[in-house]
């Protein structure tokens, strides 16, 4: 049957019919259709090749009625509008997310709950079950959206675990092995006091990274110094005001790691006040390897985190967990922490 033929109806061909051809069920062929990652290689392209050959165009809106679908997922950003167009992670992680749907059928909508207003009108849309399912960025520990999500029986997927016993899908970068390479790397340039600018502590990728500056210390001999351990909020202020205070409290230090390289760019402007030279003086590490660490001055050596990789594992792992509704407990089971690889990335800053 060539392209553009009708079914053995005389109508537009239909699923079951694209099913029979590929000599597979009815389900599979849905999954094949609905972007599902839960299909191998050959079966999606018998599939594929199956509604080619019958001409079969799917009926999003009937298909989305009958599935109780609504072919769309949220992105929500529990930060202020301002911080998620200040910062690259944000947009980098948008640009992965966007990369992997661009094949499928969903809609993605960008969704800001960064006050309380804001999460109230966010709490009765997800109510309302008008998308199919979430993705979360930048969650902090104490924040309610993941526990409402699971009460909701909304799948979701969270970019980096609140804690070690999360049990929501999440994708992360390896935060306590990216620190410690970077102090690491430090130490074995003759750096000794090695300060650490932290992003908020109620993020537990922040503490992680706090936890492989302290262990990366302690392998090497050295006793951690608090003093040397100032708390940031990801931002270039929060960069500065965290240097000012490290400066005062041990301005003998010769080295920075900063939890991102937007807050290592408010750290080199206050070193630059204080007539700092990077990096004969400090040396200073970075962390997300962005645009911003390529082109400050120096160049700033980074801990490169693959956040478009993550946003497109969010996607995949989230596109699985729509397309297999089981039974929550049962899918509690066979929940997945994912966790990609970091790499040092040095430049003239270090």
């Amino acid at each position: 049957m060539g392209h553009g033929a009708r079914g053995r109806s005389g109508g537009r061909p239909t699923l079951e019919e694209v099913a029979a051809r590929a000599g597979v069920g009815r389900g599979t062929v849905s999954r094949v259709i609905n972007g599902s990652p839960r299909v191998s290689d050959a079966t999606r392209a018998a599939v594929e090749a199956a509604v080619a050959e019958l001409g079969y165009v799917p009926n999003t809106a009937a298909r989305a009625l009958a599935a109780n679908r609504t072919d769309a997922i949220a992105l929500v950003v529990p930060e202020p509008e301002t911080r998620f167009f200040a910062e690259p992670y944000f947009s980098d992680m948008l640009k992965g997310v966007g990369a992997e749907l661009a094949d499928t059928e969903m809609q993605l909508l960008l969704i800001f709950a960064g006050s309380d207003r804001e999460r109230r009108r966010l709490a009765q849309y997800l109510a309302a079950h008008r998308v199919d399912g979430v993705l979360l960025v930048s969650v902090h520990a104490d924040d309610p959206l993941p526990d409402l999500l699971s009460q909701l029986e909304i799948p979701a997927v969270i970019s980096g675990p609140r804690s070690a016993m999360e049990t929501l899908p999440s994708v992360d970068s390896d935060n306590y092995g990216g620190a410690r390479t970077a102090v690491e790397h430090l130490l074995s340039r003759g750096c000794r006091a090695v300060a650490h600018i932290s992003g908020r502590l109620d993020v537990y990728g922040a503490q992680r990274r706090v936890d492989g500056y302290r262990d990366a210390l302690l392998a090497a001999g050295h006793e951690p110094d608090e003093r040397l351990i100032e708390v940031g909020d990801f931002t270039e202020d929060g960069g500065r005001r965290a240097m000012t205070k490290l400066l005062a409290r041990r301005p003998d230090l010769d080295a920075v790691f900063a939890g991102s390289d937007v807050m290592a760019a408010g750290a080199l402007q206050v070193l630059r006040e204080e007539g700092r030279s990077i990096p004969d003086d400090v040396a200073l590490v970075g962390y997300d390897d962005s645009a911003i660490a390529r082109h400050m001055d120096p160049p700033l050596t980074s801990v490169r985190q693959p956040i478009e990789e993550m946003g497109r594992r969010m996607i995949d792992l989230l596109l699985t967990e729509i397309a297999d509704r089981r039974p929550a407990v049962t899918r509690d089971l066979e929940r997945r922490q994912v966790v990609l690889a970091t790499q040092l990335v040095t430049r003239a800053s270090c």
